[in-house]
This record gives C-alpha cells, sequence and structure tokens, in this order.
C-alpha cells in the first residue's frame, strides 16, 4: 500500500477522489456482469436471422412514390410536435434559467438567494421525470391526444435548457460586465446588454441540440396518439416491412443533419 505525503500528514493514495469514482465503477462492472444469466443463449436463435433480414432491407430502401410522400408527411408531423414541445420548453426554461443564474436581481437584494433556490429545485424536479413517464401522466389526464406528447416534451426540456441556460449565463466573463456596473447598468441592463449577448452563441447552440433531442423524441411518442415518423415505424416493423424501416430511418437521420447545418450556419453568424 503506497502513502503519500500531505502537508506533513500520510493519506492513502487510492482514497482520492477519482480512485475512488474508478473503483467504483469497476465494481458497478463487475457487478452487472454477475448479474447475467451467463447458462443461457445470450442472442436469440432466430436473431442473427431476424438481424440480417432487417440490413439488408437496406439495399434498397422503400423509395416508391406512394410511400415517400407519407414519409414526407410523417417527417412534417414529426417535426411540428418537436418544435411545438421545444416552444414550450423555451417558456419554461427562459425565464426560470434567468432566475436561477441570479443575474435578475443585485446580491444586495434579500429575494436573490430564495429564488434562486426555488428556481433550481424547480427546474431539478421536473427535469428529473422523463418524458415517456410524462407522457403516460398526461395521456391519463387528457387522454391520447398530440397535447399529451407536446407537454410530455416540453416540461422535462424545460428543466433541463433553465438548468443549462443558468450555468452559461454564469459563466459568462466578468470584465465587460464590471464595465457595465461602473457605467451605472441596472441589473435588466446587464441581463440585456452584457449577459444575454456573450452567452448568446452557446444558448443558441444548446437549443438547437435540444431541439434534434425533440424530434427522436417526438418519432417515438406514437404511443400517445400523434401520427409521424415513429408511427409509421411501427406500422412497417409490425408488417415486417424493413425496407420501409429504413426509409423512416434515412429521413429521421436527414431532419438531424439538416437541424445541424442550420444551427452551425446560425452560430457563426453571429460570431462575424
Amino acid at each position: 500500500m503506497s502513502w503519500m505525503p500531505n502537508h506533513g500528514r500520510p493519506r492513502l493514495k487510492f482514497l482520492e477522489t477519482r480512485r475512488l469514482l474508478t473503483l467504483f465503477l469497476l465494481g458497478a462492472l463487475i457487478w452487472s456482469l454477475t448479474s447475467v444469466d451467463w447458462t443461457g443463449p445470450l442472442v436469440h436463435k432466430g436473431g442473427v436471422t431476424a438481424a440480417a433480414r432487417f440490413l439488408l432491407a437496406l439495399f434498397p430502401p422503400d423509395l416508391s412514390p406512394e410511400f415517400l410522400a407519407i414519409v414526407l408527411k410523417a417527417s412534417v408531423q414529426t417535426v411540428a410536435f418537436a418544435l411545438a414541445g421545444i416552444s414550450v420548453a423555451l417558456l419554461i426554461g427562459f425565464p426560470l434559467g434567468i432566475i436561477a443564474s441570479g443575474t435578475l436581481l443585485p446580491s444586495s437584494s434579500p429575494l436573490k438567494t430564495p429564488l434562486i433556490v426555488a428556481s433550481r429545485f424547480l427546474l431539478a424536479a421536473i427535469r428529473s421525470v422523463h418524458e415517456l413517464v410524462w407522457a403516460v401522466l398526461f395521456v391519463a389526464a387528457v387522454g391520447l391526444s398530440p397535447l399529451a406528447a407536446i407537454l410530455a416534451l416540453g416540461l422535462p426540456y424545460g428543466g433541463i435548457l433553465g438548468r443549462v441556460y443558468a450555468e452559461l449565463l454564469q459563466d459568462v466573463p466578468s470584465e465587460p460586465l464590471r464595465a457595465l456596473r461602473a457605467a451605472g447598468a441596472s441589473p435588466t441592463r446587464l441581463l440585456f446588454y452584457g449577459y444575454l449577448p456573450m452567452a448568446m452563441p452557446d444558448l443558441l447552440g444548446y437549443t438547437f441540440y435540444r431541439f434534434e433531442c425533440a424530434i427522436r423524441a417526438a418519432a417515438i411518442m406514437s404511443f400517445v396518439g400523434i401520427q409521424g415518423l415513429g408511427y409509421q415505424m411501427q406500422i412497417s416493423l409490425q408488417d415486417l416491412l424493413f425496407n420501409q424501416v429504413w426509409t423512416l430511418l434515412l429521413f429521421m437521420v436527414g431532419i438531424i443533419v439538416v437541424v445541424d447545418m442550420w444551427s452551425t450556419r446560425v452560430r457563426r453568424s453571429l460570431a462575424l
């Protein structure tokens, strides 16, 4: 066992934080491996054949005009639901993120700390529940409808956006802010002329990333009654039409690539 000096006092080298984390993760891996039933087959007997059928269906995917019309409509529906969900998330996350960052009130305000604590607790509460769980809850409340899916996306994504927005606002360089304070700027002017302009590229970049996540999440919300790519995938899988599934997957990849390119162009325009 190795000992290392620490200001004249010995300490165990393996008790460092990173080493403890490594030991914990290694122990979790070993425990998970021991939990697997190694006596039975790891792969279903027909699994390899089914996987081969699915992969070979890519050559070629279904590109018939009739099915492409269905896929285009489903793509528009998926993007529309994702856009509605991320809009709800912005309405929740942007104001709560500003409050949680503590930039809106001066340090001398007695309300600053309680508001920060309350907003961070609320953001943590709504993002701790997965969107699929929110979907089940909203289906019980409002029934199988697009509103259930939109709210199920908006609430947890609002919590995530607000948390990240607060951190990005707090990481803004302090030198320009000190200059604004010296000029007599109020906290509101500091927010709109200092914090937000400097944090805007990162705020937009993360928002676009979350929009990509919302598109993927909207595609699997078919079980709550919304149309889209996920609904069509479900139908094609039930009919074992794997070439149609590949077409839908390729369109999903194409949508994400377009959003990523859009995000890059927007952030570059802000940097000019």
